[in-house]
């Protein structure tokens, strides 16, 4: 976050995005470079130097995604509390193919502002990533010089493993010159002490609080809507108020668990070869396939009922291969869900599986955040930092391939739906260790900076 200052340092940066890559590949030019970048910078900063700031400048904050907004849930959250406590918010990013939560888009003090994306141009890959940064921080700085003068700028930086040079150069640079630092892991803190320079705090996400356990009369009402467009939601008796996993009485009305249900596992991909089977990533074919077999060979074990969430390009090709596999065990479902109706589907599953895998091994998926939220065991493929978030036989299991999780399947599933199992103890810590909510998180580490800033 950086107080009052978005069009300088914006500047900075197109100056920064247009001398490195002419340093990298024109060592013996950077002079020409020079003399024509200055005198447009200081043009660019006098112009800045004519805005001033007026009586709502304090009540005013950017929030500055590079990359599609529906898509950066945490960046939503900072902009609905930021609002939440009388801040009229400027929301700058993509707007992509998902939409930013109904919560962000009915909130009258968040106004969103919508940028292109930049896609890279052909010829050699460090011109084509020179010409992106450049035209994208041009862009930007268009933007942030026709808005209101605000008070402070929250921007995401993601972390990666690998930056062309022209970036790595830049963030080195300028990264240290914001007034905050925020971090989601002391991996990610320790990383940026240590190849950065830069003193950051953590601030561990945590879920909203819409994430919490479904009452089973929801449950129920979520199923049978869900069972009227997806066969695996129901049940076996040609009744349109029964789901496959609850039952209404028909006297009284009241609703309970079917004994013999199937367990319910729900997780959420970018639908990209993460499925495809071979190390590290995970593989919902193959896992499904040997935990098919497992009945097949004589294991007492449920049928499952896997539901995948989530957008991507090739959604279309693996569903057309799930189909394939004719399973009688195992039903996978990839259901289009409604923003309201998420969370209470995770609220009702009866175990997650995260499939996601961090590039820089220094972030934590918040759909594992979520779903504790929800007091929901996880099963998460393992990377550096995870740790952090899960632990190993206390609110899920770690594993490392598609044979070790479909050994963790069969281990858990085995007890269902016992209230002694390990899966149900797994929930039990998850509930008795149940931490503070976004909102309260947020008031208490993030709002000091801001008021105290101002």
């Amino acid at each position: 976050m950086a107080p009052s200052v978005a069009a300088v340092l914006t500047v900075f940066a197109v100056v920064a995005a247009l001398l490195a890559p002419l340093f990298v590949a024109l060592p013996s030019g950077t002079c020409p470079a020079v003399c024509l970048t200055l005198p447009a910078v200081l043009l660019l900063l006098w112009v800045r130097r004519l805005r001033r700031r007026d009586a709502g400048t304090d009540r005013r904050v950017c929030v500055l995604v590079l990359g599609d907004i529906g898509r950066s849930p945490r960046m939503q959250y900072h902009a609905l509390s930021l609002s939440r406590h009388g801040y009229r918010v400027s929301f700058v990013g993509f707007l992509g193919e998902t939409k930013p939560h109904p919560d962000v888009m009915k909130e009258e003090k968040i106004r969103m502002i919508s940028i292109a994306e930049v896609k890279a141009a052909g010829g050699p890959k460090l011109f084509a990533y020179a010409m992106k940064v450049v035209l994208q921080s041009v862009q930007l700085l268009w933007v942030l010089l026709r808005m209101e003068v605000q008070a402070h700028v929250l921007m995401q930086s993601c972390p990666g493993a690998v930056h062309p040079v022209p970036s790595s150069r830049y963030e080195h640079f300028f990264g240290p010159l914001a007034t905050h630092h925020l971090c989601v892991t002391n991996a990610m803190k320790d990383d940026l002490q240590r190849n950065w320079g830069i003193k950051a705090r953590t601030l561990y996400d945590r879920p909203a609080s819409i994430f919490r356990e479904t009452p089973l009369q929801l449950q129920h009402q979520l199923f049978v809507r869900l069972a009227r467009t997806h066969p695996q939601f129901q049940g076996s008796e040609e009744d349109e108020e029964s789901s496959a996993f609850t039952v209404r009485e028909p006297t009284g009305g009241a609703v309970s668990l079917r004994t013999k249900r199937p367990a319910l596992l729900l997780s959420s991909t970018s639908w990209t070869d993460a499925l495809t089977e071979g190390p590290p990533c995970s593989s919902v074919l193959s896992v499904s396939t040997e935990y098919e077999g497992f009945i097949g060979g004589g294991a007492p074990l449920p049928d499952v009922v896997c539901v995948i969430t989530g957008k991507g390009p090739q959604k279309e090709h693996y569903r057309k291969l799930m189909g394939a596999l004719r399973l009688q065990h195992v039903k996978i479902c990839t259901p289009w869900l409604e923003a309201e109706d998420y969370p209470l589907l995770l609220g009702s599953a009866d175990l997650g599986v995260c499939l996601h895998k961090s590039s820089s091994g220094l972030d934590l998926p918040m759909k594992v955040v979520d779903m504790f939220g929800c007091c929901l065991p996880v099963c998460a493929i393992r990377f550096r930092c995870l740790e952090e978030l899960v632990k190993h036989e206390e609110n899920g299991l770690i594993f490392t391939d598609s044979a070790e999780l479909a050994e963790q399947l069969k281990s858990l599933l085995s007890e269902f739906p016992r209230p002694d199992g390990r899966l149900a103890a797994f929930r039990r810590n998850l509930q008795t260790t149940r931490g503070q909510r976004w909102d309260e998180n947020w008031d208490q580490n993030v709002l000091p900076l801001i008021t105290n800033q101002g």
